[in-house]
């Protein structure tokens, strides 16, 4: 079975409409879009309609598949508003925004479509409201989900961003297809700090309830990167969280999956030609190869390293065996019969015993 991140690439899912790409400032996620609008202009029967509003097309296609008859390319990288535009007012400039980008989604050919938008931060930057900015994502989703098929709505974010709660929901999208970029240091940083290292070197609920919450709190790997001891952005290599909600349909290849949320990690490396195993990740190698400490070590013998000998003899612990515990039948009926309850009186030689009444002579 493909891996996720192979099959949101190369295999995008028949009832998967929306993907989203998620960058930080510690990590960027474009090496995974530039290979994504590649296999998507590879797809002859299909549209692709990318969006430059923040990188130059060159970034995301080579100049041949941009050429390509199955390419529509809108570069918005020279259009500011308020510098270049005529606009009178802030709402003319969104809703001449608002035309560029809706347009060309509404006249693409016949077939399945996938519309790709390289930053939706500049999208809400120049849109100068997250509504208006949620609207027409949201209409831009409703054209790819009429296309049907593999058609999909591929947008890019730098996190931390006002739209990702909003993306996120199911409110917005049933089904996602969530890619997050993280830096090896942040796994190398929980393997020492923490003891939990990516799986299956320890245990997937471990790891996720660790790594989540600390990959949320951006500055933690901004600190690793960008620290005395980080060696900064731009590396060659990082692991990629992989999120899909909503499983896979019949007929998209990935049938076998569950419906619900399944989360993975795995890696990238340029070295390496893009997707690879994460324990093939150069800087992640020491985790693999340090033994891991075993959680069920034996405890420590208290009796090591005394001035006096607090073991038995073999003699000794076979006296000690054949103690009878006094505990050891309690709650247990015995097997005799119980004698009928008596008195049992035995006279010393100071009691002075007289068998006379001692009342007889009152006459009672």
């Amino acid at each position: 079975m493909p891996s996720l991140l192979s099959t949101a690439i190369s295999q995008p899912p028949r009832n998967q409409h929306l993907l989203l790409l998620q960058s930080t400032s510690a990590q960027s996620c474009l090496p995974i879009l530039r290979a994504i609008a590649s296999k998507a202009s590879e797809r002859a029967h299909e549209t692709t309609l990318l969006f430059n509003l923040l990188y130059p097309p060159s970034a995301l296609l080579d100049a041949s598949r941009a050429a390509s008859d199955n390419v529509i390319v809108v570069d918005r990288t020279s259009c500011v508003p308020g510098y270049d535009e005529d606009a009178s007012s802030k709402d003319d400039a969104a809703a001449s925004l608002r035309s560029v980008i809706l347009g060309p989604a509404l006249a693409v050919p016949a077939g399945p479509v996938s519309i790709i938008i390289d930053s939706v931060d500049t999208l809400l930057s120049d849109m100068g409201s997250i509504s208006e900015t949620t609207r027409l994502l949201s209409e831009l989703l409703a054209i790819a989900r009429a296309r049907g098929g593999t058609s999909r709505l591929i947008l890019h974010v730098l996190a931390p961003s006002p739209l990702l709660p909003i993306l996120t929901q199911t409110r917005f999208s049933p089904t996602l297809t969530h890619i997050l970029a993280h830096p090896t240091a942040l796994l190398t940083h929980l393997a020492a700090a923490y003891l939990t290292p990516p799986p299956p070197l320890a245990p997937p609920e471990k790891f996720w309830g660790v790594f989540i919450p600390v990959s949320n709190r951006h500055y933690e790997a901004e600190k690793l990167v960008f620290g005395s001891a980080g060696e900064g952005s731009g590396l060659p290599e990082f692991a990629v969280e992989v999120l899909v909600r909503g499983g896979g349909s019949a007929g998209d290849g990935v049938s076998g999956r569950r419906r619900g949320v399944e989360r993975v990690l795995e890696g990238w490396s340029a070295s390496m030609g893009g997707l690879c195993e994460l324990r093939k990740l150069e800087s992640l190698r020491p985790l693999w190869s340090k033994k891991m400490p075993v959680e069920t070590q034996s405890a420590p013998d208290p009796t090591q390293n005394l001035s006096f000998n607090l073991n038995l003899t073999p003699e000794q612990q076979r006296s000690r065996a054949q103690v009878p515990l006094p505990y050891a039948h309690e709650g247990k009926p015995t097997e005799q019969a119980h004698a009928p309850a008596a008195i049992l009186y035995d006279p010393d030689s100071a009691d002075d015993l007289d068998d006379d009444d001692p009342d007889e002579d009152l006459d009672i």
